[in-house]
């Protein structure tokens, strides 16, 4: 039998086909389950993704790609990177207990503690808990190492892994430093030594390869990334007896490719469905060495749900067979399968055409091992048939009329100038605003959600089910909404939202009333935690048939005097967060949700709502990794929020939302949104991304968040007027909000009406403190 390529995973989703992780993780939190039984629910999961891949013949499954909570937090429990004000609580709780409290912060009779800063891992929804780093920072790996004791694990269960480590230049790059005076890369010579010895008891475990995953290389070059490069890695393999792979994805690795194929490390891999480009290069300079490194071709999506056309493919994977040697090459996704669904298989109400179409993590692996099979002269009948069919299936999805609507394509080709813009400037309706809408200074208001209690998880759970007939699930909803907006008035808040209970998600509901895109019914992919999301699959072009919010929020402004805000998802969110076609431009289908978009916000305008917010939080996601791509993205992307709002009248407030991403280099297009209100996520930041405003004269109002809602403690008045003072230095008194960081719709009742009665009260002592100008 001919030799194959060897074929491997970078990563594979951890929160079960049914989210076991998630129910367990959050009964543990409760109280309601012993750490003993929420550990042994995770080596069920481990064990039973490896024998998953091994089945469908991956050579190297990937091991400690699994977390509890998320694979950074992980690194820096690993290597003793402990924020100060963490250390008083290590000494008295559990390894678990820790790595949650740095995680979702602590708050009881004994300890308060913040949680760690989150962002976005990189342009994915997936959110990473920073690391912290002091000028004096130390390191020290963890006693009992969790990378060791996950390959054991999988050893003793008779499956050889590849071990898989955040490399140490990406783990200081996604830090930050606290306080000034130094740069994080300067602690590399004082963290590679945990990294060293961590290979070192790798190797004693038996580990052949481990993967150092370093997708900071997918951004453009700080100053001494090469050098730093240079030295983690000479040190690293002069002390290693395992074999490195070193993985980047998300990207390529730009000017630095030639200075990475000189890396001494024993594997290389490529993200090629991102930087297709390097292939070339890449494979002439290996192949140029006879006894060089092996190459890991990322040649399958790792990020979208599409079924890859084969024989697309296999040109690439049989050249570099036919110039480096099966020996030589490894084949792989481009990125961890973290980011897509588990299982096609578990859908039930997906169409066999759709179904088609489409390839979810397990049906990737069987991909995987076809496209292996298809490197050789004369493949196996199977492989051959699956290319056939991989064919048949591009073939039919091109030729699909589902996936082209006629009347959306006149309308957007149609689009005129005056379409992308409001009727009036910012600085002629916000006098008309403030008028209609009567608001005091630092005006009170949340970001859309409320709590989804267990009752009401229970309703919608029943009515799905056919339960519950729709009469009555809806009477149940309007009973929770005017309970809602009746809570809202006795806490004093200013602007009203009406809960949002009838939706499960802010972008799969739209999905589900929306022409062109299909939903799935297990399709769950992590976001952060134990929070996961069913990612919409757009599959052709988007057009709104009905109103899709207008009676709830219609409903919930009959109910009170004050303002509601209609709540709508923004056209890049819904893009962002769902599964994009990959058949016409991500531009072209921006424009077509925005245009759903606008007509819904149109609507809730014409039924009284004097508010609208048109979240974008996945806005800067978006952003290409590489500055030389961001102008192009951040003017389409522009113009789809522009076209969304821009049918609405002066007097009618626009309000956007954004959380947590970093800013500064984005304010620009965030001020050319031309939202009358943007609200931002800064309190686990205190602030910090409201620094971009002060060298920013960015011309409109901010809500800077003041309660992070993805901690259950609540913040203190004082805590959150210190933020507003921050907030004052940066953004004049008069143009400031007062809100929560994100929508409230995973915390609990009583948690939240305490942290808004604080927020309501921060709000008073402002204006109280502040004159008015």
């Amino acid at each position: 039998m001919p030799a194959l390529p060897r074929t491997h995973l970078l990563g594979y989703p951890r929160i079960g086909v049914r989210r076991e992780l998630k129910r367990a993780c959050e009964a543990y939190w409760r109280g309601a389950l012993p750490a003993a039984d929420l550990e042994a629910t995770a080596r069920e999961l481990r064990l039973a993704h490896w024998r998953t891949q091994r089945a469908a013949g991956i050579d190297l499954p990937p091991a400690n790609d699994f977390a509890y909570y998320d694979h950074v937090l992980d690194a820096s429990l690993l290597v003793g990177a402990l924020p100060a004000r963490f250390a008083p609580i290590a000494e008295a709780l559990s390894p678990l207990d820790l790595a949650f409290a740095m995680a979702r912060g602590r708050q009881d009779g004994t300890f308060d503690v913040t949680a760690l800063e989150m962002t976005k891992w990189f342009d994915t929804n997936y959110h990473y808990l920073v690391p912290e780093f002091e000028v004096d920072q130390a390191f020290a790996l963890a006693p009992d190492p969790k990378p060791v004791a996950e390959f054991l694990e999988a050893r003793a269960a008779g499956i050889a892994t590849k071990p898989v480590l955040l490399g140490p230049v990406s783990f200081l790059l996604l830090g930050r430093e606290v306080g000034d005076g130094f740069h994080r890369l300067e602690l590399l010579d004082r963290l590679l030594p945990a990294y060293t010895e961590l290979l070192r008891r790798l190797a004693e475990a038996g580990a052949e390869w481990v993967q150092l995953d370093e997708p900071c290389l997918a951004l453009d070059a700080e100053p001494g990334l090469g050098e730093a490069l240079h030295s983690a890695y000479d040190r690293l393999a002069a002390a290693s007896d395992c074999r490195l792979l070193l993985a980047n994805y998300f990207g390529g690795y730009g000017d630095l490719l030639s200075e990475v194929l000189a890396l001494p490390v024993d594997g290389i891999h490529l993200d090629l469905v991102r930087a297709p480009g390097e292939f070339a290069g890449a494979l002439e300079t290996l192949a140029a060495e006879a006894e060089g490194p092996v190459l890991s071709l990322g040649l399958l999506d790792g990020r979208n749900v599409w079924r890859a056309d084969l024989a697309s493919l296999l040109p690439r994977a049989r050249e570099a067979v036919e110039r480096l040697g099966a020996g030589r090459l490894w084949l792989a996704p481009s990125c961890s399968l973290l980011h897509v669904p588990y299982d096609l298989d578990v859908e039930p109400d997906l169409d066999d055409e759709l179904r088609g179409w489409l390839a979810f993590a397990r049906q990737k692996l069987d991909e995987l091992e076809s496209l292996r099979q298809l490197t050789v002269a004369e493949p196996t009948p199977a492989a051959e048939a699956a290319l056939a069919a991989s064919t048949r299936a591009a073939v039919a999805r091109a030729d699909s009329p589902r996936t082209s609507n006629p009347a959306v394509r006149r309308r957007t080709a149609a689009l005129r100038e005056e379409d992308f813009a409001r009727e009036s400037p910012f600085a002629q309706r916000v006098p008309q605003q403030r008028a209609r809408l009567g608001l005091p200074r630092f005006p009170t208001t949340t970001i859309g959600s409320f709590p989804q209690t267990r009752d009401i998880r229970r309703l919608r759970s029943r009515h799905r089910r056919g339960e519950l007939g729709l009469a009555e699930y809806e009477a149940a909803l309007r009973v929770a909404l005017a309970e809602a907006i009746g809570r809202q008035e006795a806490l004093g808040l200013d602007v009203l939202v009406h809960g949002e209970f009838e939706r499960t998600d802010m972008v799969e509901y739209f999905g589900e009333r929306l022409e062109g895109i299909a939903v799935t019914h297990d399709g769950w992919v992590q976001s952060y935690g134990s929070r996961c999301v069913k990612p919409p699959i757009i599959y052709g072009d988007v057009r709104r048939t009905d109103d899709i919010t207008v009676r709830w929020s219609a409903y919930a402004q009959s109910l009170t005097e004050r303002p509601v805000k209609g709540m709508l998802t923004g056209p890049v969110t819904l893009l962002q967060w769902s599964f994009v076609r990959d058949d016409q431009a991500r531009r072209d289908t921006a424009h077509q949700l925005a245009l759903a978009v606008r007509d819904e916000a149109v609507a809730l305008e014409s039924a009284g709502l004097a508010v609208v917010q048109i979240d974008e939080p996945a806005l800067r996601e978006g952003l290409p990794l590489r500055a030389a791509d961001q102008e192009a993205y951040l003017g389409w992307a522009v113009r789809a929020f522009r076209l969304a709002a821009g049918g609405l009248a002066p007097a009618t407030q626009v309000h956007t939302h954004m959380c947590y991403a970093e800013f500064d280099d984005i304010m620009g297009a965030i001020a050319d949104l031309d939202a009358d209100v943007i609200t931002l996520e800064t309190s686990r930041s205190q602030m910090q991304p409201l620094a971009a405003f002060a060298t920013f004269d960015y011309p409109n109002e901010v809500g800077p968040g003041v309660y992070d809602i993805h901690s259950p403690r609540v913040p203190s008045v004082d805590e959150m007027v210190d933020l507003l003072r921050h907030a004052c230095a940066v953004v004049p008194a008069e143009r400031l909000w007062v809100n929560p960081d994100c929508g409230l719709k995973t915390r609990r009742w009583p948690e939240v009406e305490a942290a808004l009665a604080n927020l309501v009260r921060a709000a008073r002592v402002m204006r109280e403190e502040v004159p008015a100008q």
